[in-house]
Order: structure tokens, then C-alpha cells, then sequence
């Protein structure tokens, strides 16, 4: 399993569906979460939108391989998605915050490669997410401040791409990911 994380707003959910498109071996996890629907989102697009109670029942029935509280929200990767990516021979790539990252990396230490995408600065971070969510996020200092510690890990990961220009970043991410194909 190749596991992407990155500050909200570097770019791992674009370089993640952009990969899923062009190498069909890929299978992207859709993560449950608590957080609402942002504009042009919708239910399993890119995530499945559940109630806080629903997710707290979905904890209690050990739905999720993971789950972590990130910005306020519960997010979760449901274990059957991993498993029946391993039945059909997919290899799991899946965008997750570093929590995720560390407890991938501990639940199956022989098969996680992790990559953290960086942004250039936290400046342009700020500048992204503004601009995707169209608008000053109400939460916005504490996904930056986030940021700053999220960023800090980047060296416990296997690899590192900056997100700098993203058609450049994205080349090395998928030559980083052909060559973990092409290993394993």
C-alpha cells in the first residue's frame, strides 16, 4: 500500500486522483468522514459523508482500519476497501493525515510506503486553501498551524515530493510510484 500525506491544500487528493486515472492498478480508498460537503463534492466524491453518531457506531463495530480527528472531524479508511483491493491484486494508494500515516505504518510495517507532499511554503498552503474553498475557511489558522507540525514529519517518511509546480511535482511522485511498482 502506498500512503500519501500532506498539510490540507498540498495537493495529495489531486496527485492521488490523478494517478488512480492513468495507472488502473491503483485503487484510491474513499475515506469516511464528519466534515460537510464542500462545492462540487458529493456522496462517495471524494468521500463518504457520514453524521458524527454514525461514525462513532462505525468506531465501535471496528469498520475503520484507521481513524483519526483532523481539524475537528472524524476521518476513517474502512478496512474492506483495503481487502478487496487485495483480492482483486490492486496495490492501495490512499491520501491520509500523518496520524493515519503512523498507524498504517505500524499495523502493516512490511507493505506501507509513505510519501509526504509538501508545499512550497506555508504562505502558498494559505493562498491554496482559500482559494479552493472560494472563500477564508473559519478554521483556517488551525489548519495552518497544523501544517507546521504535519510538515516537520515529512523527513519520517520514505519519500518526499515539494509541490512547488505541480505538473513537475507530479512527474517525480509518479516516477516515484512506477518504481515502487515495479519493485514490489
Amino acid at each position: 500500500m502506498i500512503i500519501i500525506a500532506a498539510p490540507s491544500g498540498a495537493g495529495k487528493s489531486s496527485f492521488v486522483s490523478r494517478i488512480t486515472q492513468e495507472m488502473p492498478r491503483l485503487r484510491d480508498t474513499v475515506t469516511y468522514t464528519t466534515r460537510a460537503m464542500r462545492a462540487g463534492e458529493s456522496e462517495g466524491v471524494p468521500y463518504h459523508f457520514v453524521s458524527r453518531e454514525k461514525f462513532e457506531t462505525l468506531v465501535r463495530e471496528d469498520f475503520f482500519v484507521e481513524w483519526a480527528v483532523v481539524h475537528g472531524n472524524l476521518y476513517g479508511t474502512p478496512f474492506y476497501q483495503i481487502r478487496d483491493a487485495w483480492d482483486r491484486n490492486e496495490v492501495v494508494i490512499m491520501d491520509v493525515d500523518v496520524q493515519g500515516a503512523d498507524t498504517f505504518k505500524r499495523k502493516f510495517p512490511d507493505d506501507a510506503v509513505s510519501i509526504f507532499i509538501v508545499p512550497p511554503s506555508i504562505e502558498e498552503l494559505r493562498r491554496r486553501v482559500v482559494k479552493r474553498d472560494g472563500k477564508i475557511p473559519a478554521d483556517l489558522e488551525v489548519r495552518m498551524a497544523n501544517a507546521e507540525k504535519e510538515i516537520r514529519r515529512a523527513d519520517d517518511f520514505d519519500y518526499q515530493v515539494v509541490n512547488d509546480d505541480f505538473d513537475k511535482s507530479y512527474l517525480q511522485f509518479k516516477k516515484i510510484i512506477e518504481d515502487l511498482l515495479k519493485s514490489r
